[in-house]
């Protein structure tokens, strides 16, 4: 599985890099921009993220943004839904319009933080993602 996590906390993106190389490979950007560049970057060379641990409160741009970028250029390129890359939204921000606003702007899981990591092992195998 290729993976990208996105985030811009040091210690957050460590936590969640050490529970995530078991099931792949990981590259990792800090803010949105790097995060849609490697994306674009991915998809051109043919060789398309698995799973994106996106943040959304980042300097530059920020999740949603990020989110509503990776979905359009999908679009672009003709991917279809069932092999779109999924993402998972990491943040504190748990009200109800956020959670519904991620959701609408296409995420396929919104996880509050701190991470419970065997919530997140559960939802890598809903996902198809992990055996």
């Amino acid at each position: 599985m290729k993976i990208l996590i996105v985030e811009d906390d040091y210690a957050s993106r460590k936590a969640i890099q050490k529970f995530l190389e078991k099931y792949g490979e990981c590259d990792i950007t800090v803010d949105g921009m790097e995060a849609v560049d490697a994306f674009m970057i991915a998809v051109e060379e043919d060789e398309p993220y698995d799973l994106i641990c996106l943040d959304v409160m980042m300097p530059i741009m920020d999740g949603y943004q990020v989110l509503k970028m990776v979905r359009d250029i999908e679009k672009e390129k003709g991917i279809e839904e069932n092999k779109a890359v999924k993402i998972i939204m990491m943040t504190a921000l748990n009200e109800e319009k956020n959670v519904t606003k991620a959701f609408e702007m296409g995420c396929t899981v919104y996880c509050a933080k701190p991470l419970d990591l065997d919530k997140v092992e559960n939802v890598l195998k809903k996902l198809k993602l992990v055996k």
